[in-house]
């Protein structure tokens, strides 16, 4: 039987159309490339920004800075990145101030050593829509911004993007971030499980992030006291006072109203100092902006060696109109960038629903699932991501694989471990602030590494 003149022209018109596709796709991600940044240092791998929307009827966008790896990309996998706040840039905080490829110093950037694409494809992104770059040009989503639209909004971005970048669409995927991200991280990972979304989720990430309200809250005032910030008198009220069961409490003990929690914390911050960095108890503080601190989840730290005003060298760069012009981005509806958002009016009451119980789905799911702990970080101390994953593990009922013991970077103690029915992790990393990967870049490294590598943390010599 011969075929039909029709199927030939269809098999044409199909072989047109794919080409055409590819070369869309082709011309997308070459008009997001980044040529170079201003005081740029010569680099050999690719950068790439841009928008990407994710609704379109009202007009919502979401930007993002892609880095390739710097050696064979090709063979590597693709990270996502979410910094926390809720409100707070990943660009900002993830790429410029952590791990990305370069800090800013004055008028020029320097290369980053420890950063993450040394191992992975970095894909940072600005989310929700209202936070750094992204936007949304109907307004008032910002004063309605919760964990469920921000998951949605970045599983349809994830999709997009993979239009976008079709080469790495099959690549081994994982998800990380911090603080918040405790929220935006899993829940972002049950969304893509529960869709059946065509991504290849291998794992996550996430430091010390907020699981539950209770716990992680309710484990500062011990933290705090046991360092010697504050005073037996003042631990004693914030644990009769502060139990964190709701966002804001009033209590009544024996009949008599009790300070508010607020009023008790005011009263230990006086006695730490305005010159202590709560998301770092054991380092200095960049004295420009201590009293501006910001009162979200995350904060930028420093150790050392490291620039402690990284944070606003980031601010001043970020905010450059030839940076801006490099980065393909644009201020819609602010007046300029910041690390956190000051439009965002995010729904506090997301912060009291726990998920912890999202981890154990998605282990369930045969999803690996890590948790790691700066452990001088007094806001979301390791006491408390610690306790729920040693509970959610007894929960599963997984068996201890790896028990309890140090893990090293090189000849030193970099923290300790522990791993539960090789699926679900536990680290610390030693010296390490609330963004581990700033104040111990070298140990943030080799725990990345080893999380992408499926490999157990490093032994001592």
């Amino acid at each position: 039987m011969q075929p039909q003149p029709w199927t030939f022209f269809l098999k044409i018109f199909a072989t047109v159309t794919l080409i055409q596709t590819l070369l869309n796709q082709y011309s997308i991600s070459e008009a997001s490339k980044i040529t170079s940044f201003p005081g740029q240092p010569q680099v050999k791998f690719q950068q790439y920004s841009g928008y990407i929307e994710v609704d379109e009827s009202q007009k919502r966008a979401l930007f993002y800075y892609f880095v390739e790896a710097e050696t064979d990309p090709a063979s590597k996998p693709v990270v996502l990145w979410l910094n926390g706040g809720p409100g707070c840039s990943s660009i900002g905080a993830g790429a410029f101030c952590e791990h990305g490829p370069f800090k800013p110093s004055g008028n020029i950037l320097l290369k980053n050593d420890y950063s993450w694409n040394k191992v992975a494809n970095i894909i940072y992104l600005e989310s929700p829509a209202g936070v750094g770059f992204s936007y949304s040009a109907n307004q008032s989503f910002y004063t309605e911004v919760n964990d469920e639209k921000t998951a949605q909004d970045n599983l349809v971005f994830l999709k997009r993007w993979f239009v976008q970048f079709p080469k790495y669409k099959n690549r081994e995927f994982f998800i990380t971030g911090e603080s918040y991200g405790g929220h935006y991280v899993p829940q972002l990972a049950q969304l893509i499980v529960q869709s059946k979304a065509d991504i290849n989720l291998k794992g996550i990430a996430i430091g010390n992030p907020l699981l539950e309200f209770d716990t992680d809250f309710n484990s500062r005032a011990e933290f705090i006291w046991s360092h010697g910030l504050i005073s037996d008198s003042t631990y004693e009220l914030a644990t009769k006072v502060c139990n964190y069961s709701t966002y804001r409490r009033q209590v009544q003990v024996h009949g008599k109203v009790q300070p508010d929690c607020s009023e008790v914390w005011r009263k230990a911050s006086k006695e730490m100092s305005s010159y202590i960095d709560t998301y770092d108890v054991t380092l200095d503080v960049c004295l420009s902006s201590v009293f501006a601190q910001s009162a979200m989840l995350n904060k930028l730290e420093d150790k050392g060696k490291i620039d402690v005003c990284v944070e606003d060298e980031t601010i001043k760069y970020l905010n450059r109109k030839d940076v801006q012009k490099a980065f393909h981005a644009e201020l819609i509806g602010v007046t300029q960038w910041t690390v956190c958002s000051d439009v965002v009016k995010y729904d506090v009451r997301n912060l009291e629903v726990p998920t912890i119980h999202v981890l154990g789905a998605l282990v369930k799911s045969g999803i690996q699932v890590l948790v790691y702990s700066g452990d001088q970080d007094s806001v979301l101390p390791l006491t408390g991501s610690r306790t729920l994953v040693t509970g959610l593990a007894k929960e599963l009922k997984l068996n201890e694989t790896v028990p309890y013991r140090a893990w090293f970077e090189g000849k030193q103690v970099a923290g300790w471990t522990q791993v539960h029915g090789d699926i679900l992790s536990y680290a610390t990393i030693r010296g390490a602030s609330h963004e581990a990967p700033f104040s111990q870049p070298e140990r943030s490294l080799v725990l990345f590494y080893s999380f992408l590598a499926g490999k157990p943390l490093p032994e001592g010599f």
